[in-house]
């Protein structure tokens, strides 16, 4: 008895197409996501593409659109609030989808290296949480990759990061509800990067010159109660007598700061008012409950998967207008026991 161990020959585009009754170039843009074609075209491509097992080569779509089947999430090694791997799986489901691969790369800001390796890989599209400069996200577009989310920069006259911003001047009213206050940002003090604080304070000071008030100190929180109360004790000597406003990076540099005051006999929030950003399940926990800024991850996530949409048969249009996000749904003040 001859047993043939030669493996079953793997099908082909020519064999779809013929399947089909159609050409080898209708299977190609029609497997791609090209909808121009009439519906039962689409629907007998498909059905002939499965009944065959077929799967279009990777290797040979880079050769002809100049792109890769990768999406690459460039992420900074920062200090994220908890809904980062939530934002990677949504991201990802959404590309697996299109028939993308995802890779993640953690990088510093600003960083050339990570520029290289991306333009090496000639990924269908970018993500950027963050690390890429306004010039490096355009070098990466005019390779024809699509960088998400599409930025208004300043030379259009808007604010590259106007979430973070108006995190900022959000806080800064809340903590100013009830009257003036010492404004202080409170910043984490942490060996990684922090994409997010600048833009947050710099929404801070705009809100601040509105109120006619001083410009902001700005201290950095460790997350111990010894370290954070003698900073605080610090930002007290240095802020006189008054009430201060703490505008705290996140929820636990805000818990910190709570930790802290009781450390120092000062009341939340008549002494210190402060508020956080990420709505976390303990900030909302704990006595005194945090006043926090809440950010919908899920409808920012959804932004992006709307600007992924369709990557099997688009590359990036530079001349695009940047996603305009409604900044009313995606952050919402949750006001608690500390302002």
């Amino acid at each position: 008895m001859t047993v043939d161990l030669q493996p079953a020959r793997r099908a082909t585009s020519k064999d779809v197409a013929a399947s089909a009754g159609v050409s080898r170039s209708t299977v190609s843009q029609i497997l791609n996501g090209d909808e121009r074609f009439p519906a039962e075209t689409r629907a007998r491509v498909r059905a002939a593409a499965e009944a065959l097992n077929y799967r279009p080569s990777r290797a040979g779509r880079a050769l002809v659109t100049g792109l890769s089947d990768i999406v690459v999430l460039v992420v900074p090694h920062a200090t994220f609030g908890p809904h980062l791997q939530d934002s990677v799986d949504r991201i990802t489901g959404a590309s697996a989808t299109a028939g993308m691969s995802v890779v993640v790369r953690f990088a510093r800001m600003q960083d050339e290296t990570t520029l290289t390796s991306v333009l090496d890989l000639r990924p269908a599209a970018v993500v950027d949480f963050g690390v890429f400069t306004s010039q490096q996200r355009e070098r990466i577009e005019a390779s024809g990759t699509l960088v998400v989310p599409r930025r208004a920069y300043a030379s259009e006259g808007a604010d590259p990061d106007p979430i973070d911003i108006e995190i900022g001047r959000i806080q800064v009213r809340e903590v100013l509800r009830n009257g003036p206050r010492r404004l202080v940002y409170a910043a984490l003090e942490d060996k990684r990067l922090d994409p997010f604080g600048p833009p947050r304070l710099e929404g801070i000071r705009r809100e601040a010159r509105e109120h006619g008030l001083d410009m902001p100190l700005t201290p950095r929180i460790a997350l111990d109660v010894h370290g954070a109360t003698k900073t605080l004790k610090e930002v007290r000597d240095k802020a006189g007598t008054g009430p201060l406003g703490i505008c705290a990076y996140n929820d636990d540099v805000a818990i910190a700061v709570v930790a802290a005051s009781r450390e120092l006999g000062l009341r939340v929030p008549e002494d210190v008012a402060v508020i956080g950003v990420d709505r976390t399940a303990v900030g909302q926990l704990v006595s005194p409950r945090l006043s926090t800024v809440a950010i919908d991850q899920p409808l920012l996530m959804d932004a992006l998967v709307q600007e992924l949409a369709g990557l099997s048969t688009r590359r990036a249009d530079t001349d695009s207008r940047p996603h305009e996000l409604d900044l009313g749904r995606v952050l919402e003040l949750v006001r608690g026991e500390t302002t």
